[in-house]
């Protein structure tokens, strides 16, 4: 005689109900480990980024100085911003590849860096330009006793060099008799032989959240994120980048 179970192979509710939760949390577990993956990976690659531009404006700005000229009606000014903004004005001796064949009549052009926020999508977005004038309008300035028309702003002309960028400085320096670098004072005859340069820029998270000029002082409701410029080098949404450059040739290293 053959027996029949009352209860057939299989998974009751509860068995089934607990498996379901399991798996979600499974499945949220690794959701999250995704996105932290994803994150730490837009972290890096924005770094990455960052360094890259950064280290390409470096590269830039001591060619520039490196062949530096100093004149009187140069621009070594310093911002006295939270965040500080400085400008600088000199001339250099530029190779001929770097010169249209219009404009060129000799190697002594001219150089404007400064910050000036442009507008990107609706959004601002503080960049350092570079201005760069030829050496027949150069030239031509010096003939007429107007080197500092060099140094005007002219956007339409001016390129950015770099984006997201929060505090430019270069401060002037000299050496004194025992060979020790010291501040440049602006009524030297001569001009100062490094500038002490270092350039803060926002990560492209943080650069992103940045979409009014006073965001970019470090005014405004995203203040914190930007936080004290005294602490630049230990927050983690801004590279801070510090070098001391040659400013023209001298004799001794």
């Amino acid at each position: 005689m053959t027996s029949t179970s009352l209860h057939p192979p299989g998974f009751s509710l509860i068995e089934q109900m607990c498996s379901l939760v399991i798996g979600t949390i499974i499945l949220l577990a690794a959701a999250a480990m995704l996105d932290n993956a994803g994150n730490g990976y837009e972290r890096i690659r924005g770094g990455v980024e960052t360094d890259r531009e950064a280290r390409a404006i470096i590269t830039q700005l001591t060619a520039d100085l490196a062949t530096a000229r100093y004149h009187k009606d140069g621009i070594l000014e310093k911002s006295s911003a939270a965040w500080p903004v400085d400008r600088l004005g000199f001339l250099t001796l530029q190779p001929a590849r770097a010169q249209s064949d219009a404009g060129r009549i000799g190697d002594l052009c001219a150089v404007h860096y400064y910050i000036h926020d442009l507008t990107i999508g609706g959004k601002t977005v503080r960049c350092l330009m570079r201005g760069f004038r030829e050496s027949s309008t150069t030239f031509k300035a010096l003939e007429n006793e107007l080197v500092s028309t060099l140094f005007t702003r002219q956007i339409p002309i001016d390129e950015p060099v770099a984006f997201g960028v929060v505090s430019f400085q270069a401060k002037p320096m000299t050496r004194d008799a025992a060979g020790k670098w010291i501040d440049w004072l602006p009524h030297d005859i001569t001009g100062p032989e490094a500038l002490d340069v270092c350039l803060v820029m926002a990560r492209r998270s943080l650069a992103g959240k940045l979409t009014l000029p006073d965001q970019w002082d470090g005014a405004g409701a995203t203040a914190g994120l930007l936080g004290r410029p005294s602490e630049a080098v230990r927050n983690a949404n801004l590279e801070v980048y510090a070098t001391l450059m040659r400013f023209g040739y001298h004799d001794y290293p």
